[in-house]
């Protein structure tokens, strides 16, 4: 049982899972899902300031804290106890694109060549983490919502605004994965 748990789940299996979960939160409370605006609701109950984006009833949406908490203890849980301590699978001909470009640590889901502390104080690690941390964060904001909440619960709704930015977001994903990262990595 446990091996099958460690074990990477196929897409159709996940997918599904994801994709319940936008009924489920519907019918059980007509609720959306979406995980961008949890930092909203963490700044409207944290800094109950006088900025008028903050003053909403936020505590109905302490359900919300929950979703993103379990989220965060899935991950720690998966790392710590179900990871097999084998190296991540990447596919050969990425493995010989990303070594042209010092990176070779293959054993997390994140290259420590890429996101570690030293990293950081590198020009690529600072532009990857500090702008493209920005750049994430502003383009959530004024889309009106991340990924997760336009492409799997807008989409599903039928919602105009949420395949065009579901459309942007591919389109944006697709430049940064073949012009703009590599430039990146290559500094």
């Amino acid at each position: 049982m446990i091996e099958q748990i460690q074990a990477p789940w196929p897409w159709y299996i996940a997918g599904a899972i994801i994709g319940l979960i936008v009924p489920a939160l519907l019918i059980l409370g007509n609720k959306t899902f979406g995980i961008s605006s949890n930092l909203r609701h963490i700044c409207a109950a944290c800094f109950p300031g006088d900025i008028k984006f903050f003053k909403y009833d936020w505590k109905k949406e302490i359900w919300n804290f929950f979703f993103v908490g379990g989220i965060v203890l899935g991950a720690f849980l998966a790392n710590h106890y179900l990871m097999s301590g084998e190296a991540i699978k990447v596919n050969a001909t990425l493995q010989k694109e990303l070594s042209n470009y010092g990176i070779t640590n293959f054993q997390y889901m994140l290259p420590s060549e890429l996101f570690s502390f030293k990293a950081l104080l590198t020009v690529r690690g600072f532009i990857i983490m500090v702008i493209g941390g920005f750049l994430v964060g502003f383009g959530t904001r004024y889309a009106g919502g991340c990924t997760s909440g336009h492409s799997i619960m807008g989409l599903s709704n039928l919602q105009w605004p949420s395949l065009v930015a579901t459309i942007c977001f591919m389109a944006g994903g697709f430049l940064m994965a073949n012009i703009i990262l590599p430039w990146i990595l290559s500094l």
